[in-house]
């Protein structure tokens, strides 16, 4: 029993010995940081090198970079947003439309006399329409409320800029699933709310809102979800806190103008 002891004694001494000598041969490794890391894990790119495929229609050049709408929309859901799903509806429309007289149109025409059963041109020619008013309307720095002739006709048509607020906003929430919710000029130059689903909008025949959109509010989950999971409500009111109310006014003088017959 005391022989037993004695070697079980003298296994464990030679490998604390050995454990020791290869602890002596371990070599020191810089660990990162947790700011580098960071930095890493959250580096953006440049929207300026985003460009769609040679062909008819290309990208809208995004107004901002991808962190100018934080805090209330993150930089990594506008560089996704834009540099993923937006050059992809622009890609996938030119091809739609490729060796067809769709490609001698404007998208306004395209989308005018569409036919919905094409479902290819129908939902990357809205998806190519729609983002490019969804990120002209919005800035850094702006939100609260209009003015002028289109503060006047919000109150005109709505009652006041809260019930106009309130009503987009539960569009934009009522939404069942994928969609967008609209403030559009209809064709008697009335303002009026609405929402669609998928990347149908106002201009496409067959909807049940028509006129010409002067404010666009995506409410498909890749345009929220990386900050606000399912909190939609939450997303939509973040959205009021950037809308560029100078470039709405612009857009709702030309569509209640008449264009110029030629």
């Amino acid at each position: 029993m005391k022989r037993t002891k004695l070697l079980l004694s003298g296994m464990i001494f030679t490998m604390l010995l050995t454990s020791c000598g290869k602890e002596k041969q371990l070599e020191e490794v810089e660990v990162p940081s947790p700011e580098s890391r960071q930095e890493t894990s959250t580096e953006m790119g440049n929207p300026e090198d985003v460009a769609a495929d040679p062909g008819t229609f290309q990208m809208m050049k995004l107004p901002y970079k991808y962190d100018a709408l934080e805090p209330h929309i993150d930089a990594k859901t506008v560089e996704v947003h834009y540099s993923k799903h937006h050059v992809g509806y622009v890609n996938n429309l030119n091809k739609a439309i490729a060796g067809t007289e769709l490609e001698k149109q404007t998208i306004e025409d395209i989308l005018g006399k569409l036919d919905l059963e094409n479902k290819a041109v129908r939902n990357n020619a809205g998806g190519y329409w729609n983002h490019n008013l969804y990120w002209e309307v919005m800035a850094a720095n702006k939100g609260g409320q209009p003015s002028g002739a289109l503060a006047e006709a919000i109150n005109k048509d709505f009652g006041s800029f809260d019930a106009f607020k309130t009503q987009i906003s539960e569009a934009a929430s009522k939404q069942f699933g994928s969609g967008w919710a609209w403030l559009v000029v209809d064709k008697t130059g009335k303002l009026a709310v609405g929402s669609t689903a998928n990347q149908d909008n106002p201009l496409m025949p067959g909807q049940s809102i028509s006129g010409t959109p002067i404010l666009g509010l995506d409410v498909w989950e890749h345009a929220y979800y990386l900050k606000y999971q399912n909190k939609r409500p939450d997303y939509i009111e973040a959205f009021f806190k950037l809308v560029n109310w100078d470039v709405v006014a612009k857009k709702y003088e030309a569509a209640k103008t008449p264009a110029p017959k030629v």
